[in-house]
């Protein structure tokens, strides 16, 4: 395994494990602000209990999302010194502020953790609401910088320098937008149907199910609603990548040779030598209505672009960008039925109902991370789009397996770590006296 294929497969790795920290951090404050609202509410012991239960998964989170977060940013020095060597002036202020968010959501969750009884009700409570905000804030500025790497802006580039170099520009990209749209719904889309799920799980299982049916109507409903907000966001950002990055596009849809009035493809095995898609479902001329709002438009294929700038892997980037679509789709059906069974309540009476959402539970993370796979691979070969490639900011340095070894272990140790702690806290809340 050379130096760049070691290094890419670390920052893989390492940000498909952070990912899941850093959005269960981000949403389940808000599902926590939510039930002690409703304690302060009705002063029903119930939603006291949850409250307290889900904010010690908020600061399991946040801890795991911490460590997770400040190894990840070792690696963009490590990995990629030439990189940061251009990009640290004019992305380094996104990264500035999200570490003053992270700051402000510390000192937040202290306060939440540490206020009950000494702190007015109102002001503890709306501590709780500044975790959430500086949460999604940390998330949307590090999805800035992202964004940045597929949309450069904020300098000149003349003769291999980075010149006039403008920080709010660079800030305020032109991909930041519609990714931090897109990442903050899929986030709170995922956590919700995960924290649903489990909790569905122990109704199924019939534990404290007024407890779990409470908890699992809060969390859905902040899932559903992502779910059905969702397909807006996607189509924000498909336009989006058709006008920047048609290349990305046409590896999302496997779609080799330029055509007007082109299909969209449904499902299909890539055979990239001979560049077709076997066993899809086409539909006639959708492409070129979903990425530019007319049945007739032309849109590039793969073949149109020089092989050494195409994503190496255009199957993973297909089936990645499927297995995303079809999950969200999935999702926002279901997340329909969740509100229409407020109508039906016989359905929360069935055992079908609770296992339908027990089984969803992990969905919405594959879905996410395969998102992620999209855009990250159907990236390549930039690192920064049309101005570095990959290859060329890779570390010089070898040995870098063996960093990428070291990471397997520290992640899997937080994992195992993560795991073992809310498997407790939730035998310890089925187990709480005070339900």
């Amino acid at each position: 395994m050379d130096n760049l294929d070691a290094a890419r497969l670390q920052m893989a790795f390492t940000l498909i494990f952070h990912i899941v920290f850093a959005c269960i951090g981000m949403v389940m404050p808000f599902f926590m602000v939510v039930a002690h609202k409703k304690w302060l509410n009705t002063k029903n012991p119930i939603y006291l209990t949850l409250t307290k239960s889900w904010q010690k998964g908020v600061a399991i989170f946040f801890v795991t999302g911490a460590v997770s977060g400040t190894a990840l940013s070792f690696e963009l020095g490590l990995l990629w010194p030439e990189f940061m060597k251009h990009a640290g002036p004019i992305i380094g202020m996104p990264f500035s502020l999200e570490g003053a968010a992270f700051f402000v959501e510390a000192i937040a969750l202290g306060f939440y953790l540490y206020g009950w009884n000494r702190l007015p009700k109102k002001f503890h409570w709306f501590t709780g609401i500044i975790v959430g905000i500086a949460g999604v804030a940390s998330g949307i500025l590090v999805v800035s910088a992202n964004g940045w790497m597929n949309a450069p802006s904020g300098f000149d580039y003349v003769n291999g320098e980075f010149l006039n170099i403008d920080p709010i520009k660079a800030l305020f990209n032109p991909g930041w937008f519609t990714q931090a749209l897109h990442m903050t719904l899929a986030a709170f889309t995922a956590t919700g149907f995960a924290v649903a799920g489990v909790h569905a799980f122990q109704v199924y299982k019939k534990k404290h199910k007024e407890l779990h049916m409470k908890a699992f109507k809060i969390a859905l409903t902040f899932g559903a609603l992502a779910a059905i907000l969702q397909p807006i966001s996607g189509d924000i950002s498909a336009k989006d990548i058709a006008k920047r990055q048609p290349v990305k596009l046409a590896a999302m849809e496997a779609h080799y040779h330029t055509q007007k009035g082109a299909p969209l493809y449904i499902g299909g095995i890539v055979d990239n030598e001979n560049q077709t898609v076997s066993y899809k479902i086409e539909i006639p001329k959708a492409l070129s209505f979903l990425a530019f709002g007319d049945f007739d438009a032309e849109v590039k294929g793969l073949n149109d672009f020089p092989e050494d700038v195409r994503p190496k892997n255009i199957a993973l980037v297909h089936y990645a960008f499927q297995i995303m679509v079809g999950i969200g789709s999935l999702l926002l059906i279901v997340g329909l039925l969740f509100f229409i069974s407020f109508k039906k309540q016989i359905w929360w009476q069935k055992k079908w109902f609770w296992i339908l959402f027990a089984v969803l539970a992990p969905t919405g993370f594959i879905a996410l991370e395969a998102g992620w796979i999209v855009t990250e691979v159907g990236r390549q070969p930039w690192i920064i789009h049309n101005i570095m490639k990959t290859k060329d900011a890779v570390t010089p340095m070898p040995g870098m397996v063996y960093s990428f070894y070291m990471y397997i272990v520290l992640y899997t140790v937080l994992t195992v770590a993560v795991t073992w702690l809310m498997t407790r806290q939730i035998k310890f809340l089925n187990n709480s006296k005070t339900v």
